[in-house]
């Protein structure tokens, strides 16, 4: 008889190559078109920075060996998404919109799943029962940078929970857990109810899990929300939205922290956990 898994006996590689596999059903690898210019170029100035390294630090055939088995195991264990997302997606993300005038974005991180469940505002995220965590009231207004209400803007979000593990890519967790999409009010308003995630390491018994036990780092990623706001006729919005207090703001090991993604829940009115309103401001699509 089989023993269905549980959370807590996730492995890097399990959740690594499902984060491959979103990735490549994600409809992304389609857009590859990138001129044949612009790749020499890049790719002429990442080799130079890489030549230019090796050159400063005198790197010997045995590092250099090291690097190679790890490069080499980094794909065995599916966590090409995991090493891009966590080390440099966040500059990514910076230069690609420093010309908005709405909300600050940050990482999509590996673990998005398109397709969530869709609910009207307000609503309450798939959960188990006795889901835990403190509970979250979590609401606010989507609008337009000249400050026109967005009506049925959605607003969609996936976390981990109180463990730190997300549904869809450790076992034993329901398919949709503490993932959904909600679709905003005629003003532009919404409301959900969930609970707040707690921090995590990224996967640590696979291949990243070894450069930061080489290097002497932590692999702690702050207590975060993500989230996809979006309405026709605006630029997506993709953010991480972190919790004041919490000890990994200013160390996070993805880089992805900015202070105007920080959240400072109050208690709720009826003493049942907290709440937070946050606003999220839009910019149109460019012409």
């Amino acid at each position: 008889m089989t023993t269905q898994q549980t959370e807590f006996e996730a492995k890097a590689a399990e959740s690594g190559n499902a984060a491959t596999e979103r990735f490549r059903e994600s409809g992304k690898t389609a857009s590859l078109a990138v001129p044949k210019e612009r790749v020499s170029l890049l790719a002429n100035e990442v080799l130079g920075a890489v030549y230019e390294t090796i050159r400063k630090h005198k790197v010997t055939y045995d590092e250099f060996n090291a690097l190679k088995s790890w490069l080499i195991s980094v794909g065995e264990d599916g966590e090409w998404p995991l090493f891009l997302d966590v080390w440099v997606e966040h500059v990514v993300e910076e230069v690609s919109t420093e010309d908005r005038e709405g909300n600050k974005g940050t990482i999509e991180g590996p673990y998005y799943v398109p397709g969530s469940p869709k609910f009207e505002s307000p609503a309450t995220l798939p959960m188990r029962d006795g889901e835990g965590g403190t509970p979250l009231l979590f609401q606010g207004q989507v609008r337009a940078v000249d400050g026109t209400a967005l009506s049925g803007a959605h607003v969609e979000i996936w976390h981990a929970d109180d463990n730190g593990f997300y549904s869809q890519f450790a076992p034993g967790l329901p398919e949709w857990n503490l993932r959904g999409t909600v679709v905003a009010d005629a003003e532009g308003n919404f409301a959900l109810n969930t609970v707040q995630p707690a921090p995590y390491q990224i996967p640590t018994d696979g291949a990243c899990g070894k450069l930061i036990a080489a290097a002497g780092w932590h692999a702690w990623r702050p207590a975060h929300l993500h989230l996809k706001v979006s309405a026709p006729g605006y630029q997506l919005l993709t953010a991480q939205l972190y919790f004041e207090g919490d000890q990994h703001l200013s160390d996070d090991i993805a880089s992805a922290v900015k202070p105007e993604l920080v959240l400072s829940p109050a208690p709720s009115v009826d003493g049942t956990g907290n709440e937070v309103t946050y606003d999220f401001v839009l910019d149109a699509e460019r012409g």
